[in-house]
């Protein structure tokens, strides 16, 4: 396989406070971590691109777009919901996340890669069309998605987010499109407290009880996402990767194991291998314990890698 690694070092400009869970430490950690395995080196590395705003306003209303812009601080932090806020360099950022799905995409319909990782912040996915929240400004993901539509004519895309919240801002751009199958695991009752029941035929909503183990992630993931998915026959797998899910993560309460971030890469890597000539785009969400957030994105890299899961220190 070839993977593709996608980051910038903008990315480490937002920051929303030193006390801040989403922190340009996050991408960081993965950077160590991935280069002492000796995986960054395996990957094809690049830096990705600012998003457009003919490519924001796919799924977000350019008044949306300018509205934000204004709010874009000349100097300090401002608050934007409780825990989302916006420094002077918080769009660039949130840009060159939106880019990098945009590059990823064009990667694998171009066959650079066969499959991407974007290790970029901030986090897209709780960001609705005409919101920001949940420390997201655009919604990396949906720009992704709404670009492989427009430029290379993808009629079924798959969106796999394994985050321990939700894809609020997802399913509301994407919310009865037939062309998209968005399939969401998550701790509940949780945040966003939004879009938690599933009202909409193309979302396949997996609600996880506190405390959710290995055993019963996984069976829960083959009974209700793989049916969904074999029917859908997609011809581009996209992933929400969030390893908040661990069970050493600080922002949730479900039990799983950075085995289980191979194996549900893994199943999404078949997926691909079935309908979508392997194409699959990954880009990072949540992970807020270093430790567990660096080892999580690990074992993710080495499914998208091909090569064997082995436990890590």
């Amino acid at each position: 396989m070839i993977t593709a690694y996608l980051t910038h070092p903008d990315c480490a400009l937002h920051h929303m406070g030193p006390e801040h869970p989403e922190n340009p430490q996050r991408l960081e950690a993965i950077r160590a971590r991935l280069s002492l395995a000796g995986l960054l080196q395996q990957t094809m590395q690049a830096d990705a691109k600012e998003a457009c705003d003919e490519a924001l306003a796919r799924v977000h209303p350019i008044r949306h777009i300018n509205a934000l812009q204004k709010c874009v601080p000349k100097e300090g932090i401002v608050t934007l919901d409780s825990d989302t806020m916006m420094n002077p360099d918080s769009l660039k950022a949130a840009r060159v996340a939106a880019g990098a799905v945009i590059r990823g995409v064009d990667q694998v319909f171009k066959r650079q890669a066969d499959n991407v990782f974007c290790a970029v912040r901030p986090p897209g996915h709780h960001a609705e069309a005409a919101d920001a929240m949940g420390f997201c400004f655009y919604n990396n993901i949906a720009v992704g998605a709404a670009h492989a539509k427009a430029k290379y004519g993808a009629k079924r895309i798959a969106i796999l987010d394994f985050d321990v919240h939700q894809c609020n801002g997802t399913i509301d751009i994407f919310k009865n499109d037939p062309e998209v199958l968005i399939c969401t695991s998550f701790q509940y009752p949780f945040y966003p407290w939004r879009y938690l029941r599933s009202e909409w035929q193309n979302v396949v909503n997996t609600p996880l009880e506190v405390g959710t183990d290995s055993t019963e992630f996984r069976r829960i993931i083959e009974r209700q996402w793989l049916p969904a998915l074999h029917a859908f026959k997609p011809d581009l797998v996209m992933l929400s990767a969030g390893f908040d899910a661990h069970r050493d993560d600080p922002m949730g309460d479900v039990c799983l194991e950075d085995e289980d971030f191979y194996w549900v890469t893994h199943l999404a890597m078949e997926i691909a291998a079935l309908y979508a000539e392997n194409r699959v785009v990954s880009v990072l969400e949540g992970g807020y314990n270093p430790k567990t957030l660096a080892s999580g994105a690990e074992a993710h890299l080495k499914a998208l890698l091909g090569l064997p899961f082995t436990d890590v220190p």
